[in-house]
């Protein structure tokens, strides 16, 4: 019996079933399933509809976000450069009030209490269609430099318990595209393992003195002191230069386990879901390209560090073979800083000054220009 033929059985019995009594209705379905082969709810169900046909409605409850505020869930997202929705959720709300300050989300203030109490399930699952896959990785360019490893001591990524701002992971990050000969521009990758605070500079070449400009850059622009510096055993890091520079303003200089990323764990995590998602894995080896390359670094550290939250672990437990994490809730590396103490007044107002006159959309869109603009200038 085909499902139309059913429906049509059903159709012609249906008001005799629901005038029925008890004892009747039994009778009936006993006939029904029998005849049609249904299950007794299924039938159920069947027979209890309305003779005349109605509007298809969807099941349960009743939708609760619109178009409206979808349109703007996703602009939101896009706006953050498509932030999961831990990281999203806790920085939700003081987003939408920049972007409707900066005029750059018009919407109703009942869209943005519908936005403000979206659960990070719900970002999920409204997002899951719009979301795409990141292809790629690059190459590791790191000799070892061996004269000053017994001279620096070694940390593994348990050890760090510093919870005060102004210790870096550092790191060096190749644009050699497919080959690693021959010359080539790198950036140099420093993030504070207390607030996540992230510092790209650009670098020509790899040489030991370059490297240090580039280190004596980011200290330069930290908005705390430069307490400590980690970093894995490439000769451009493990060099008397930088031994001696470190030993002079009392910098606290440690490195890592060979062939153990896991020791940097936090530098390595920013290389990605910084420097390759935005600049690539192209090579670049000229000026043109590395001036576009600090000009995007330069908005870029604005971007990270005031519209980008972070997760941090805090504390993590094994249960037989499954390992449970457990994170804070998402902060941005400025809402970290000011929370930290490690600030001073001037520092504190010389920030929010920059904050407050920062539009997440405008920065956005600047970087993904000049980043077209680079990617016209890659050796290929």
């Amino acid at each position: 019996m085909t499902r139309r033929s059913i429906e049509e059985y059903a159709q012609a019995i249906r008001g005799r079933y629901l005038r029925s009594n008890k004892k009747t209705k039994k009778q009936i379905l006993d006939e029904f399933t029998a005849a049609t082969r249904l299950h007794r709810k299924a039938a159920i169900r069947l027979l209890n509809q309305s003779a005349k046909p109605s509007a298809k409605h969807r099941a349960g409850r009743p939708r609760l976000y619109d178009l409206e505020t979808i349109s703007a869930l996703r602009f939101i997202w896009e706006s953050s450069d498509r932030l999961c929705s831990k990281r999203l959720r806790p920085f939700l709300p003081e987003l939408v009030s920049i972007l409707r300050e900066k005029g750059e989300l018009n919407i109703q203030d009942k869209t943005q209490k519908l936005l403000c109490r979206m659960s990070e399930s719900t970002i999920d699952r409204i997002l899951r269609r719009y979301r795409r896959k990141e292809p790629g990785r690059g190459l590791s360019t790191t000799k070892p430099g061996v004269l000053l490893k017994k001279a620096i001591p070694v940390r593994t990524f348990s050890e760090w318990n510093d919870s005060q701002p102004g210790f870096l992971e550092i790191d060096l990050v190749a644009h050699c595209g497919d080959s690693a000969e021959g010359f080539y521009l790198n950036t140099l990758s420093a993030v504070d393992v207390s607030s996540g605070w992230y510092e790209p500079v650009a670098v020509w070449g790899k040489g030991q003195d370059r490297v240090g400009g580039a280190i004596y850059d980011v200290r330069k622009r930290l908005p705390m002191p430069l307490l400590g510096l980690d970093s894995d055993n490439g000769s451009e890091f493990i060099n008397q230069s930088l031994y001696g520079y470190c030993l002079k303003n009392k910098i606290t200089f440690t490195r890592s386990r060979s062939y153990k990323k896991n020791d940097s764990c936090y530098v390595e995590q920013k290389n990605w879901s910084v420097v390759r998602r935005v600049i690539g894995y192209d090579r670049y080896n000229s000026k043109a390209a590395y001036q576009a390359l600090e000009g995007i670094y330069m908005l870029l550290r604005l971007y990270v560090n005031f519209f980008q939250p972070v997760l941090k672990l805090v504390k993590k437990s094994r249960q037989g073979a499954k390992v449970h994490k457990t994170y804070d809730t998402a902060k941005t590396p400025y809402q970290r800083l000011l929370q930290s103490g490690a600030l001073s007044e001037a520092k504190k107002a010389e920030l929010a000054s920059i904050y407050a006159a920062l539009n997440p959309v405008t920065l956005l869109r600047q970087i993904r220009q000049a980043v077209e603009h680079l990617w016209t200038l890659a050796d290929r």
